[in-house]
């Protein structure tokens, strides 16, 4: 099957550091090329992929400002409807843009929902209802507005991260902590991981994209000590791997109904148990007592880090594999065009 891969361009794809939807893009790209199909990556010029890589835009407008973030969106989006006839499915993973070119071309097309940044978005996709193939990344991100061909999770390449075993977390520069990996916005509850780790007497190591400078700067770099609370910075994949395998646990008290939640995947994949707040997602990803605790304040998430040595980091890993691996994901994109192709003929 010759798959187009619509990834977005604010960043490489896959991202250096953060790029949740380049990072996922990326994944769907390399497990089609894996399973035999012929995938074209349109994504910015200096991204990889075993595929083919198609590009007009030579970097991510986020990674190079001296670029117009629209002009390079939309010049991206014309390159890739101009050669929309040289494949048998698009695929888009840039949001509600593309979609306003899908009924200009004959090729069908599967939009990956992401989450909705606002309500005023969901217009958009109710427009194109039923044209185009609509597909949840969880169950809880469904509107109630929309049609959905399928759910399937994000995938990520398990090879890319390392099991950190039990003896390894207690044994490492540093020391016996606790993990925040995410963006430093209010969402995503930052300043509760740092009280968290405080009541619970552990350090904690935090990294991530600094996305909301002023909440940085007044909740969250103050309770930097650099001892009890460090910041790594918006780290890239290499060191990604090293703290997730050697964290005792990730803190990840949300403030948000997350659609999905990479950093939860991938710790879980690395045999690190995850902490978070009962809500949006969580309750697919984090089977309770086996890869995780879903907690619904910040004093039981304090008492479940009391816990973390009950939960089996292998047992963890093995649960994670089998239901967020890239291959799964591939299988379960790989059925919704099969569909789509046949409802087509």
């Amino acid at each position: 099957m010759r798959v187009g891969i619509i990834a977005p361009v604010a960043w490489r794809t896959p991202p250096r550091a953060y790029g949740p939807w380049e990072q996922v893009a990326s994944n769907v790209a390399e497990g089609l090329v894996a399973r035999g199909h012929d995938v074209t990556l349109f994504a910015t010029a200096d991204s990889l992929t075993a595929g083919t890589l198609s590009a007009v835009v030579p970097r991510g407008y986020e990674a190079d400002r001296s670029q117009d973030a629209k002009v390079c969106e939309y010049m991206h989006l014309a390159h890739v409807f101009e050669r929309a006839h040289q494949f048998d499915v698009l695929h888009n993973h840039f949001d509600f843009m593309p979609l306003a070119y899908s009924r200009l071309v004959k090729t069908p097309m599967v939009t990956t929902i992401h989450g909705f940044s606002s309500e005023r978005i969901v217009p958009m996709y109710a427009r194109y209802d039923g044209h185009v193939r609509y597909v949840s990344i969880s169950d809880s991100d469904r509107h109630p507005g929309l049609t959905y061909a399928a759910t399937v999770y994000n995938g990520i390449e398990t090879t890319a991260f390392r099991f950190g075993g039990v003896a390894e977390t207690r044994d490492n520069p540093h020391g016996r902590h606790l993990l925040y990996f995410g963006r430093m916005h209010p969402d995503k509850g930052p300043v509760d991981a740092i009280e968290i780790a405080r009541r619970a007497g552990m350090k904690l190591v935090l990294a991530g994209l600094i996305q909301d400078a002023g909440y940085w700067e007044r909740e969250v770099l103050p309770k930097i000590d650099g001892e009890q609370v460090v910041y790594l910075g918006n780290i890239g994949a290499e060191e990604r791997r090293e703290v997730l395998a050697r964290a005792t646990a990730l803190l990840h008290p949300i403030y948000f109904d997350e659609p999905f939640g990479l950093s939860v995947a991938e710790a879980m994949i690395s045999g690190c148990p995850v902490i978070a707040y009962d809500r949006g997602s969580m309750p697919e990803l984090i089977k309770d007592g086996v890869s995780g605790y879903r907690v619904g304040s910040l004093e039981e998430a304090v008492a479940a880090c009391a816990k973390t040595d009950e939960i089996d980091r292998a047992a963890c890993r093995a649960y994670a594999t089998e239901k967020f691996s890239r291959e799964a994901m591939a299988a379960g994109y790989e059925r919704v065009y099969e569909q789509m192709l046949i409802r087509a003929t």
